[in-house]
């Protein structure tokens, strides 16, 4: 029994600190829904987006949740200067999604410092 104790404990010692070389990533999901109109044209067109913000740690998630609403601001003009063409298409959602990010970033770097989320994911994306 001894010797069995005696075996465990390097193998929990490394477990442990394989625990904290790990990162703690943390998800901040935008509520509510991004909902509106974009396009232009005789037919308005609608976009439903449900968005997540990839951070490294809980500081970034404080400080990212901080700024939502100037994230919001800069996340609803540029849904709503998309075309059709831009919001149909798995590549042109891509794109958006790419434009989103880099948006996101540019904002928290001109607040924090520096662009603190690492990726923007669209949870949901409806467009009709």
């Amino acid at each position: 029994m001894m010797l069995l104790l005696a075996l465990s404990l390097p193998a929990l010692a490394v477990a442990q600190e394989a625990d904290k070389t790990v990162p703690k990533v943390s998800y901040v999901t935008l509520v509510p829904a991004f909902v509106g109109n974009f396009g232009n044209g005789p037919r308005m067109k609608f976009y439903k987006a449900d968005l997540s913000l990839r951070v490294p740690n809980a500081e970034a998630e404080a400080k990212v949740k901080h700024h939502e609403p100037l994230i919001r601001n800069q996340l609803v003009m540029l849904f709503s200067q998309q075309t059709e063409e831009s919001m149909s298409t798995p590549g042109a959602r891509e794109a958006l999604r790419a434009e989103a990010l880099k948006q996101v970033q540019s904002v928290l770097a001109q607040e924090e410092g520096q662009p603190l989320v690492q990726d923007l994911l669209f949870n949901n994306l409806i467009v009709q």
